[in-house]
């Protein structure tokens, strides 16, 4: 059965919105935004609005999700608001609601909130994919293979490996970080920048090290996209091994697995 895939086959976004300003400028949050607005409060203020130019905003911030989502830029609740909601702050979270009812009906995405203190957001696929594609970091399936096997690797590792046993595991799959790939080029700075960026990946100072050494963890998006028992089925396929023949992470992935209290959506996360 034909599946959809993100990035392809999305209606016009012409259908949602019309052009809009996308600034990548980054600025501080909006502390004039009242984060113990009440629903009765916004729903005053709503009243005081059009209608229309409400409407207008929601697909303006449709439209900048967007396009911030193609680079997996993780978005700013403070550039939203600079950028898109301007004036109609007053009203911010209705309009991020019903942008993000439209993402989830329209192109199968879910507005998640990973970072509940600096208000920072992802959009998240939500539509059934084909089988090995539970991430995509873009177009290519290379770079989603390679991210797969450095995510895989820090998992068995007890969730955090160091820089230099990243770097030999990829060295005996011949990939160099000290040389320019055809495939990847600055392998260093898409692991450790790129990777980073997107929220797949935490790459951090071991502190008392001399010389300097970093480490690596799974990053918020990695932990929303995908899971350990996956990761876990991956590499029991490559090993040919049952996944169980890992106790220890077996057990973790399980339980990782277990029913859960449901994830957040939209109108919880425009709560905050």
């Amino acid at each position: 059965m034909s599946q959809r895939r993100r990035g392809r086959g999305r209606p016009s976004v012409n259908s949602i919105a019309s052009t809009s300003q996308c600034d990548d400028m980054e600025v501080e949050d909006d502390n004039s935004l009242s984060q113990t607005q009440t629903a009765t409060q916004v729903q005053r203020n709503l009243e005081k609005r059009s209608p229309e130019l409400v409407d207008r905003k929601v697909a303006e911030v449709v439209q900048y999700l967007l396009v911030k989502d193609q680079k997996k830029m993780p978005i700013k609740r403070a550039d939203i608001i600079k950028n898109v909601v301007k004036e109609y702050k007053d009203v911010y979270s209705e309009i991020v609601n019903r942008a993000g009812k439209a993402l989830q009906k329209v192109f199968g995405l879910q507005l998640a909130e990973i970072d509940t203190k600096n208000h920072i957001y992802i959009l998240i696929n939500t539509l059934e994919r084909l089988e090995g594609d539970k991430m995509k970091v873009d177009d290519g399936t290379a770079k989603l293979g390679l991210l797969t096997v450095i995510l895989s690797l820090i998992f068995m590792k007890g969730n955090v490996a160091r820089e230099a046993v990243i770097w030999e595991t990829l060295r005996r799959m011949r990939l160099d970080p000290a040389e320019k790939n055809s495939e990847f080029g600055d392998l260093k700075k898409l692991v450790t920048e790129e990777f980073v960026r997107q929220k797949y990946l935490e790459y951090n100072r071991i502190p008392h090290t001399d010389p300097v050494e970093y480490e690596l963890r799974w990053g918020p998006r990695a932990l929303k996209e995908t899971s350990k028992l996956k990761i876990l089925e991956f590499v029991s396929k490559i090993q040919n091994k049952d996944p169980k023949s890992w106790t220890s992470q077996y057990k973790e992935a399980q339980a990782e697995a277990a029913p859960a209290a449901a994830p957040r959506g939209p109108s919880q996360a425009a709560r905050h």
